[in-house]
């Protein structure tokens, strides 16, 4: 089911061709700015009123526009803010509200509520799913934080969707997937008219995409084996050379992350937002924040603070995360 959140009507004159080009790499520079969950273009060319309300999912009623009520924003001197409800407006009235604009963002979003999402703070694996969700705009899912401290990633209620025991658990209606790559790529291939579009357009990026998350594959490993070697291997079995290995393997790998970004813009593919920033940006913030130094590595910094405050990654922060920075554990790497 989907609600409409809102309509943002621009002109070229109210943006800027200097500040926001309009087109579809622009509502995204918008969407940033403004903090908005999803923006999708819709040109309005003359004559195509009808058309244009076709494409944001109106249906006529007794020859009229006929949607729920929504609230409708449009930049002027300033962000102005009215409610509208669009079934009393016949299509011209609606789109001269604002004296015929270049274009609408229709910002909606779909209730997820046959959507279930078992999760722990601070998994790189369960992150990268619920920044998918809200990149896609998928809103209402039912979902539980666990503890792995407490144990219960090892519960029933985990077991009955994931038999591992592992989080992320996640399904939609009777499809199970727990591998959070399978569950990312799944809502970009069901979901891909709505929302953020997370797989490019050229087949040079699709490809560069679709490496460079494999091959955060090894990263996370060779993370994961420097910091929890101690509690996976028994104290008698623990060897100072076992330890260093693993360090001078994560230290190798991390150069290799650090040459892939040598001259990256905003994104890790192109010039937008794509899965391999869904399934990379966890693993880089999991590092950073355990004691991984920002010095040694300033491309996988920047590329850091680039997208922290990303609405879908900064409403999805873990939460044990707020309080304060996490082990050092990586401060050496």
């Amino acid at each position: 089911m989907q609600e409409f959140v809102g309509v943002l009507c621009l002109t070229e004159a109210a943006v800027g061709e200097s500040e926001v080009e309009l087109t579809t790499e622009g509502c995204v520079t918008l969407q940033e700015k403004c903090g908005l969950a999803s923006v999708d273009l819709v040109n309005l060319p003359e004559g195509s009123h009808r058309s244009v309300l076709k494409t944001i999912e109106g249906r006529k009623k007794r020859g009229r526009l006929f949607v729920p009520p929504i609230r409708m924003w449009w930049v002027g001197a300033g962000y102005k803010t009215r409610n509208v409800d669009p079934s009393a407006l016949t299509p011209p009235s609606f789109l001269l509200l604002n004296s015929r604009p270049q274009l609408l963002l229709v910002i909606s979003a779909t209730m997820a509520k046959d959507m279930t999402l078992l999760w722990g703070s601070g998994s790189p694996p369960c992150w990268r799913v619920q920044i998918a969700l809200e990149e896609k705009n998928l809103q209402g899912y039912n979902q539980k934080l666990l503890s792995f401290e407490k144990g219960e990633h090892k519960s029933k209620e985990v077991l009955e969707i994931n038999p591992r025991g592992q989080l992320p658990a996640f399904k939609h209606g009777k499809i199970i997937l727990n591998e959070s790559y399978a569950a990312c790529l799944y809502l970009e291939n069901q979901f891909k008219s709505q929302g953020t579009q997370l797989i490019p357009e050229g087949a040079a990026e699709v490809g560069l995409m679709y490496q460079l998350i494999f091959e955060a594959q090894p990263l996370a490993q060779k993370i994961g084996e420097v910091l929890y070697y101690n509690w996976k291997v028994p104290e008698g079995e623990r060897h100072d050379s076992a330890v260093q290995r693993n360090k001078e393997a994560l230290k190798e790998e991390m150069k290799i992350w650090e040459g892939h970004l040598q001259g990256c813009g905003d994104f890790l593919v192109g010039k937008s937002f794509s899965l391999a920033d869904v399934i990379i940006f966890p693993v880089f913030a999991y590092f950073i924040r355990n004691g991984g130094s920002e010095e040694r590595y300033p491309n996988v910094a920047a590329y850091y603070k680039k997208l922290r405050d990303r609405p879908s990654i900064k409403k999805t922060w873990p939460p044990t995360w707020i309080d304060g920075p996490g082990m050092g554990t990586l401060k050496d790497i």
